[in-house]
């Protein structure tokens, strides 16, 4: 079994890979101390099992598993025994009571290993679209906003503009930063539909207006909403191409 350990507090950490040492079949792919690297890790690594703390810094335990989505799985483990029907109810696995004992996290491996074997199947299934996925141009991105995460579908994404080692979205007359470059998001988003028009902007021709000259041997894209970006050489080539 592939397992992620998330917890904010490095104690917590270690006693989880102590006890996990007593499991030859488990691997420990990814340990994170928040829900934004719990996110990404499940993500990228489609563990079978998630180790999870609720009561986290930026992202709870539950809004990582709703961001994560419902074929990954989980055994949460908390400090706190108020959230337990919350947890079962989105089908968690186990509810770990801290501090626990390896004899109940034994326990909840088993239960664990059960319920994953009886669903092998679909498990596999589940990989395999989660590996396609990967392949696949982007359909949403998630932007964190001090506490919150806003979720842009791409289609809704007008334009994106490089500054430093940051990008500014630009989507529904809003604009958000994102810690990403602009090369990066570029790679994860529909090529067909987003261009490089000028090494600082990203466009989503879907929103372009119209192409006009702004200067001798200039161009500028005009957005639906009166935006104006300035164009290269190269980049003319492409969005004369796309629009044809």
């Amino acid at each position: 079994m592939r397992l992620i350990v998330v917890d904010d507090e490095p104690l917590a950490r270690g006693v989880a890979r102590e006890y996990l040492a007593a499991h030859a079949d488990i691997e420990i792919v990814a340990e994170c101390a928040n829900g934004f690297e719990a996110v990404k890790a499940i993500t990228d690594l489609a563990p079978d099992l998630v180790l999870l703390d609720i009561q986290m810094p930026r992202l709870d335990g539950f809004e990582v598993a709703e961001l994560v989505g419902s074929k990954t799985r989980f055994i949460f483990a908390t400090a706190f025994d108020q959230y337990a029907i919350r947890a079962f109810e989105i089908h968690a696995l186990d509810y770990l009571l801290k501090p626990f004992s390896q004899e109940r996290f034994d326990r909840a491996l088993a239960h664990a290993r059960t319920s994953l074997a009886s669903a092998l199947p679909r498990q596999e299934a589940a990989v395999r679209e989660a590996i396609a996925a990967r392949d696949r141009p982007l359909g949403r991105v998630l932007i964190r906003d001090g506490a919150r995460v806003h979720v842009i579908a791409t289609e809704k994404i007008a334009w994106i503009e490089a500054q430093d080692d940051y990008v500014q979205i630009h989507a529904d007359g809003k604009a958000w930063l994102k810690n990403a470059t602009l090369g990066e998001l570029e790679a994860q988003l529909d090529p067909g539909r987003f261009l490089r028009i000028h090494r600082s902007h990203l466009v989503n021709v879907d929103h372009v207006a119209r192409i006009e000259l702004a200067g001798k041997d200039s161009h500028a894209a005009i957005l639906a909403d009166g935006t104006k970006l300035p164009i290269s050489r190269s980049g003319y080539q492409k969005i004369r191409a796309a629009m044809q």
